[in-house]
């Protein structure tokens, strides 16, 4: 069997001169958990050039989806910023990741913390009618520059509140908090800095961080990561594995190449 899969473009959406997303047909057998991760990439002078992305779409929909940054001199994303309807991309068969709810103990709420194409994973997550089940509140932080940044992420959550079927299940729920550092928005400031200072759980209507009933997850930046798990740390969370569950997770994989 071939390691990877070829697949066909079926959509491309530029959102910013720095972001994109686009869809691509799904093999029947090509099989993940949401908040995974697979290598993806294209075919460059006879070899396969790849990076690893999460994938945006849940495991039910028929196609996949990506989320990506452009890097001028990226050696994948320079390339891969100009497919367009018809082309084919390469996916790797195997998925894997740790942001994955059976990493995490059972908690009341779920902070799902990125920054840039980070939110990528937690597009997969949120569009899972299972995550509603276990939690009561679903919280979306999402971190960007500009309000620009932030429209993929809108898009997603839309599309979910205007679904006639997950409506129903994410109402009252789904909590979208997005942020911006370098325009004037509803929101601003850093998320790491939003849940430090508490300012985010209090503009959402709920406690502060609390190891004894929130869980978290968190995708972006090597910085944010970094900060972020000092964050944790401080307040008493520990992290989680497919071994030993715990409070938040962490996935360092996305792709910023």
């Amino acid at each position: 069997m071939a390691a990877f899969l070829e697949e066909t473009v079926t959509m491309v959406h530029h959102w910013t001169d720095r972001l994109f997303s686009f869809r691509t047909t799904r093999d029947p057998h090509f099989r993940f958990e949401n908040g995974q991760f697979a290598m993806i990439g294209l075919n460059v002078d006879g070899k396969p050039l790849l990076r690893a992305y999460s994938m945006a779409s849940p495991n039910h929909d028929d196609g996949l989806e990506f989320f990506s940054i452009k890097v001028p001199n990226g050696p994948l994303t320079s390339r891969l910023q100009n497919i367009r309807l018809g082309d084919t991309i390469l996916i790797g068969r195997k998925c894997t990741g740790t942001l994955l709810q059976d990493n995490l103990l059972p908690g009341r709420n779920l902070y799902l913390a990125s920054t840039g194409t980070g939110f990528a994973p937690f597009a997969s997550i949120i569009r899972d009618f299972t995550v509603y089940e276990r939690y009561e509140k679903v919280v979306v932080l999402h971190g960007c520059r500009t309000v620009a940044e932030l429209g993929y992420s809108e898009e997603v959550v839309n599309s979910l509140l205007g679904d006639e079927y997950m409506a129903e299940i994410v109402t009252g729920k789904l909590v979208y908090h997005p942020t911006v550092t370098r325009e004037p928005f509803r929101y601003m400031g850093r998320v790491t800095s939003g849940l430090e200072d508490g300012s985010i759980p209090r503009q959402s209507g709920l406690p502060p961080l609390d190891p004894a009933q929130d869980r978290v997850m968190i995708c972006g930046s090597e910085a944010m990561l970094k900060d972020m798990v000092a964050l944790m740390e401080s307040r008493g969370f520990e992290e989680g594995s497919s071994s030993r569950p715990g409070h938040y997770v962490i996935e360092k994989a996305f792709v910023e190449k």
